[in-house]
């Protein structure tokens, strides 16, 4: 029988779950051309008001998986995890994640992607380090896995490009808020890495896409049921984005902040409780523990030694990126020309925080895009940004700002005063506010 797409459309449309094999059939064709944009961008509208059942997300994604290269590390000697996280400000957690568990002989193929809205992309972070490859070929991919452990890289052109294919779609129609729509396009990606073992990481609140708690709680319910329905063991924290997650937000300086992490010179406390809960998850996930305490130990032992930060410096060597980058970091960051302190209107309390409009802040400064297409300057951000519950004054500023120019420094700096509420109650956010288990 001849495959029709617009009877898949209109079934959707109409309410009815589709068939696995409708589904592969139209992604199929939408991969091969033989399916239009035009009916692709009707299927995704059809998918935002009429949803999907668990069954339909799982076909969805497996069939966005098998619409290219789905890669085999069997003959690696240890597991094969990886972490995604929904995005958020301030989030450098995979910069130190990975080389973490590759310390614990834990494999970290990690494929990564570029910053969206206000948030910012690990791949953006490393292009701030001369030379390091963020789209090297297959051959060195799975030699510096193979040798450093990790290597965060792009996503491939042969690696799920349905998925980049429909997500220019949703982009561009308004449906990019769909939960499975979501679901599908983070997993396919991840199953398409062959991996053993998946962590999420969701984030609520202020600098989330999703802030309400109960979209977050459920999306994370929806990638853990659809990852483990598709084969791959997967468990999620929901942790606090009502406050960037470290001290620094902007690329080059999140990178600095990693390595001091790494380095031990500095760690932000709110940082480390979530990189360690999510290396230790995973760590218990691929059987090298029997317990999340034992795991944990693990993880700190591989930290404060300091194996991870020769991991890490081994992962950038190998993909180009200089030889002695933890050891001469400020010899390869190159610093803004303007360098200095963003102060509050006033004194008292930090008590609120928009954490979407600190991230807007550094795209104001170049840190981000405001099209696809804009370059990044890889200098600007901020760091020392205070957190909920600190005391600012005529003295004590609220953030360091590192700007291109006076007219961006200015712009961006109104805007991180307004992101900074001072004075009334400080809400006590949970920092990791639920935990999703493997099914």
């Amino acid at each position: 029988m001849v495959f029709l797409p617009q009877e898949v459309i209109i079934r959707k449309r109409d309410g009815e779950a589709l068939a696995g094999d409708d589904i592969a059939a139209f992604i199929a064709g939408f991969a091969d051309g033989s399916v239009s944009h035009a009916q692709a961008a009707a299927l995704a509208m059809a998918i935002y008001f009429r949803d999907m059942n668990m069954d339909e997300r799982v076909a969805l994604t497996l069939a966005m998986r098998d619409s290219g290269t789905v890669l085999d590390w069997s003959d690696l000697d240890g597991p094969v995890a990886d972490k995604h996280s929904t995005g958020g400000v301030g989030d450098n957690v995979s910069l130190m994640l990975a080389p973490i568990l590759a310390a614990l002989g834990i494999y970290v193929p990690m494929i990564s992607g570029r910053g969206l809205g206000h948030t910012g992309g690990t791949l953006d972070k490393f292009d701030a380090i001369p030379g390091y490859s963020t789209s090297p070929d297959n051959a060195l991919f799975r030699q510096v896995v193979r040798e450093a452990g990790c290597a965060i890289i792009g996503q491939t052109a042969d690696l799920a490009p349905a998925d980049k294919l429909l997500y220019a779609i949703r982009d561009v129609t308004g449906t990019v808020e769909s939960i499975p729509l979501i679901t599908a396009s983070i997993l396919s990606k991840k199953l398409a890495a062959g991996l053993d073992a998946l962590i999420l990481d969701v984030k609520t609140g202020s600098g989330a896409f999703m802030p309400a708690l109960e979209k977050s709680r459920s999306l994370a319910e929806s990638l853990v049921a659809v990852a483990n329905g598709a084969g791959l063991k997967t468990g999620a924290l929901i942790t606090d984005m009502n406050e960037p997650l470290a001290s620094a937000a902007g690329n080059g300086l999140e990178v600095r902040n990693a390595v001091d992490f790494l380095t031990g010179a500095h760690r932000d406390a709110r940082l480390e409780i979530v990189t360690l809960a999510l290396c230790a998850e995973l760590v218990l996930m691929t059987g090298k523990a029997d317990s999340i305490e034992s795991a944990g130990g693990q993880v700190e032992e591989a930290l404060h030694s300091g194996r991870a930060a020769d991991h890490f410096g081994r992962m950038v060597a190998g993909l180009s990126g200089p030889g002695d980058f933890i050891e001469n970091m400020d010899a390869y960051l190159v610093p803004a020309p303007i360098v200095r302190d963003v102060f509050a209107p006033g004194q008292g309390t930090i008590s609120a925080i928009d954490t979407r409009g600190v991230g807007m802040a550094v795209v104001a400064l170049g840190g981000g895009r405001a099209t696809p297409s804009d370059s990044i300057d890889h200098r600007v951000g901020f760091d020392r940004l205070a957190g909920l519950g600190a005391k600012v004054d005529a003295k004590t500023p609220i953030a360091r700002i590192h700007a291109a120019d006076e007219a961006s420094a200015a712009d961006a700096e109104a805007r991180l005063v307004r992101a900074y509420g001072l004075g009334g109650e400080v809400v006590e956010n949970a920092l990791i506010a639920g935990r999703v288990e493997p099914t």
